[in-house]
């Protein structure tokens, strides 16, 4: 998994970013004053927003050009500074993105949490361990916005995965969900390529 996701940012085959952020982020995030972890972020503007909010903002993203991009592209200057993971930290932003492996990181209690490409790119044998490390990040009261797929992957093949809702629930007994609608018109090209007409975009909270 981890080789597949470098090549596929060597390679530009990043179907998943949305350039304008994600509708979903912003019609249900409601926190501010919070600490919130974005696993596997690549180079989503989605966290400029939350640090709009006045929330700040820690991103973990495996591919450098994905950190790198996101400072870049935003027009944000940054310092790298060495650690267990490499920390890109912005100039004048609350945001920083620690470059590695997400399960290298170990720095507890944050009290936000956003993902929307992180649960939905992990293997099914993979999951229990995800969440497991996401829970021991999290501090009891963090606010946690989880976005997930469903779509018939009898016609299609993730990354990103189909999630069921009872398979959410396993791992997050306490999340609701909060909106469900049908996204495939934003959605990867290959999907759409497959064949695919549905795919719903759930919000857990």
């Amino acid at each position: 998994m981890i080789e597949s996701w470098l090549q596929r940012w060597r390679e530009g085959c990043i179907g998943w970013h949305e350039e304008g952020g994600n509708a979903s982020l912003k019609k249900h995030w409601k926190a501010r004053g919070r600490r919130v972890l974005v696993p596997m972020c690549g180079k989503t503007v989605d966290m400029l927003w939350l640090e709009e909010q006045g929330n700040s903002v820690a991103g973990v993203e495996l591919s450098d050009i994905a950190a790198r991009a996101f400072f870049e592209e935003n027009r944000l200057q940054y310092t790298i500074h060495e650690g267990r993971l490499p920390a890109y930290t912005a100039h004048g932003r609350d945001i920083t993105i620690y470059c590695g492996d997400l399960f290298a990181f170990d720095e507890p209690g944050f009290t936000g949490w956003y993902d929307r490409g992180a649960f939905v790119a992990t293997p099914t044998e993979q999951r229990p361990a995800y969440a497991e490390h996401i829970n021991a990040l999290l501090a009891p009261d963090a606010c946690r916005l989880l976005i997930t797929l469903e779509y018939d992957d009898s016609i299609a093949t993730g990354p990103p995965f189909s999630i069921s809702p009872d398979e959410i629930r396993r791992y997050w007994p306490d999340l609701q969900q909060v909106d469900r609608y049908d996204d495939i018109d934003n959605g990867p090209p290959k999907f759409r390529d497959a064949g695919l007409t549905e795919m719903f975009e759930t919000i857990w909270r």
